[in-house]
């Protein structure tokens, strides 16, 4: 009943239909209470407060995955390269615990949630997740003192934590029918109106579409998948080889927010899958029937990879390759070296007394 319901409402979403057009009167609701909610905060009613570190927070406007956390990685590893201390925070959607919390390679995704733990594998960064993204920078900076820059995976209508540039991803579903939930997939009205997020400036925001060139965003990005599989191990083997004489036969399975984009991306690499199991965003696969998978490969996300590998060792993942365009890093590099040199006026003025 939930799938067909989640499917319903993406179809809705693509155009302006009856289900649509039945549901506009929650979306004029759910606009006006997120509209009061930053106003509240504009009033210093509620308060955005700083971390003592660079933030950049990674979201999107659109409900379901648009390629954040591939952006978000990608982001923490070219900081890394400029010699950047990076640290990263999250939610951690889907955890069992809601406890402010450290994150490493070893941590289970039941723990800390499954896009925390592949962040955390994928860049070695010092990752901390909390309900109050707050809470989680200051935890981390207590730990990590000496941290330059805090990427915010996902929170983009969270504004507890005061960030000084965002980042928003769509992919090929734009904007959607333009309305906001559940009439349309926006969290916020888009394009921004104004200061629509607390405190920031159209001037503090970067736009990124990781459906290659066109459609919504300043920036591109290219997505595809790896060419191999990796075991629990470590080990590797090319996706060709998958559907070689005498293997078993090759079911992928998803627990993201869009699954049959990683079935398609799959059989364009031009592998044979028997079959595909579409599962709910942040899929605790210790709830799945192993049972009815049969003599099969299993093939999943490397976001999936850790809690599938629970209930099914053999399992193969595939990584997702995210490739931006060299202009989006450059204006990330800008926005920290302004703040950097505005920073380092302020001490100088500070310093003569003024």
């Amino acid at each position: 009943m939930r799938d067909a319901l989640a499917s319903a409402l993406l179809r809705a979403w693509t155009g302006k239909g009856p289900l649509a057009r039945a549901l506009l009167p929650l979306a004029v609701l759910y606009g006006a209470l997120a509209a009061l909610r930053r106003q509240l905060f504009r009033w210093h009613i509620l308060s955005s407060q700083r971390a003592n570190a660079f933030v950049i927070v990674v979201g999107n406007v659109v409900a379901g995955g648009a390629g954040k956390t591939p952006t978000a990685i990608a982001l923490v590893r070219h900081l890394q390269a400029q010699g950047l201390r990076v640290g990263v925070v999250s939610r951690g959607f889907g955890r069992d615990s809601q406890v402010c919390q450290a994150v490493d390679a070893a941590s289970s995704a039941q723990d800390v949630g499954d896009e925390p733990l592949l962040i955390a594998r994928a860049t070695a960064a010092p990752v901390f997740v909390a309900r109050d993204r707050h809470q989680a920078a200051s935890a981390l900076l207590a730990q990590h003192p000496q941290t330059d820059v805090i990427v915010c995976d996902d929170g983009l209508q969270h504004y507890r934590l005061f960030r000084d540039l965002d980042i928003c991803v769509f992919d090929d579903r734009g904007c959607g029918n333009g309305w906001l939930l559940p009439a349309g997939p926006l969290r916020e009205p888009w394009p921004r109106r104004g200061v629509a997020a607390v405190g920031q400036s159209a001037e503090r925001l970067l736009v990124l579409n990781t459906n290659g060139a066109g459609g919504v965003g300043q920036f591109n990005a290219q997505r595809a998948l790896a060419t191999v599989a990796k075991d629990r191990h470590g080990a590797t083997t090319p996706l060709r080889d998958l559907n070689a004489p005498g293997r078993l036969p090759v079911q992928a399975v998803a627990g993201i927010a869009r699954p049959e984009m990683f079935f398609s991306m799959l059989r364009q690499t031009g592998l044979v899958l028997a079959h595909t199991q579409a599962l709910p965003d942040h899929f605790d696969f210790r709830n799945a029937d192993a049972d009815s998978w049969g003599a099969v490969q299993l093939l999943c996300t490397e976001k999936d990879a850790p809690k599938l590998w629970q209930v099914a060792p053999s399992a193969f993942c595939v990584a997702l390759e995210q490739t931006i365009e060299p202009a989006f890093f450059a204006a990330v590099d800008q926005h920290i070296a302004a703040h950097r040199a505005a920073q380092a006026a302020s001490r100088l003025s500070s310093g003569h007394g003024h």
